[in-house]
């Protein structure tokens, strides 16, 4: 009875986030014209209303740029990613994707230009296909073309039933390599025009990690790429890196422009590495 009250309370919950009346249109109406260009113009937000976790944050994403978010615990990282897709609304400012504010966009419309990888990959239960089609109606041959893409294919085909081989909850026979390489392939599957990236190789260990990273370089192309890092390894050579502190943008800049700048991310640069290199 306390278990189904707790879990009545969470349906009855009222959705703060919906879609408005009348949803502004993409600029042509089809998805394969998306740009892909993110803004933040002066954001700031809080989950309680009190205490800010972002302070009148802005930077642009252009079109095909891959742009790597680093900083502390609690700086806000994952924050960006929660206000991008509407998981909350801004407390002040706003955020455009292709020149709409997201909040004048359906929602559904909204997370579509999207493809979320995360460092904690949930698989379901049902089949190996099934974990990548998610339900859409994609075809056998797009989903096998998806995994060869990310080299998912090498582990799925020695698999009793292959692509119909069978997931158990939470995909506890597969290894986090496995995983996350099937995540990939969900990923690619759905042809996103926005990539999100939110630790996505920071549970991989050292033998997978160069798979990893050569499936995320097929992942990545074309697409505008928002990479969120705690190991700066995996964002060194994206086009620009924006370095977040207790909420605020203090820095930006190339990998190499930053560290010439001898501040935050020279600093966390030298921390992280002296750390690695210490028996």
């Amino acid at each position: 009875m306390a278990a189904s009250e707790r879990i009545f309370g969470l349906l009855d919950t009222p959705v703060e986030v919906t879609s408005p009346s009348a949803p502004v249109r993409t600029p042509d109406g089809s998805p394969q014209r998306r740009l892909g260009r993110i803004e933040f113009d002066r954001v700031w937000f809080a989950y309680d209303g009190e205490h800010f976790v972002l302070r009148d944050v802005s930077f642009v994403v252009e079109p095909g740029e891959r742009v790597g978010v680093v900083g502390a615990t609690g700086s806000g990282k994952t924050t960006l990613v929660n206000l991008l897709l509407r998981f909350y609304d801004v407390t002040r400012g706003r955020i455009l994707v292709d020149g709409a504010d997201v909040r004048d966009l359906d929602v559904h419309e909204l997370r579509n230009r999207f493809g979320l990888v995360l460092q904690d990959v949930h698989l379901f239960s049902g089949t190996i296909a099934g974990n990548i089609r998610l339900g859409a109606p994609i075809p056998d041959e797009a989903v096998r073309q998806a995994a060869r893409a990310v080299h998912a294919d090498g582990f799925i085909e020695a698999l009793p039933g292959r692509y119909e081989a069978p997931v158990v909850e939470r995909g506890a026979t597969l290894s986090v390599g496995q995983k996350q390489l099937l995540s990939f392939a969900r990923a690619l599957a759905f042809d996103p025009s926005v990539l999100l990236l939110d630790e996505a190789t920071s549970s991989i260990d050292t033998a997978t990690e160069a798979l990893i990273q050569d499936a995320l370089r097929v992942l990545m192309a074309g697409r505008t790429v928002l990479a969120i890092a705690h190991r700066l390894s995996t964002i060194q050579d994206v086009d620009k890196i924006l370095v977040l502190h207790k909420g605020e943008l203090r820095e930006a800049g190339t990998h190499q422009q930053l560290l010439t700048a001898r501040g935050l991310y020279h600093r966390l640069y030298q921390l992280q590495y002296r750390t690695e290199l210490q028996p």
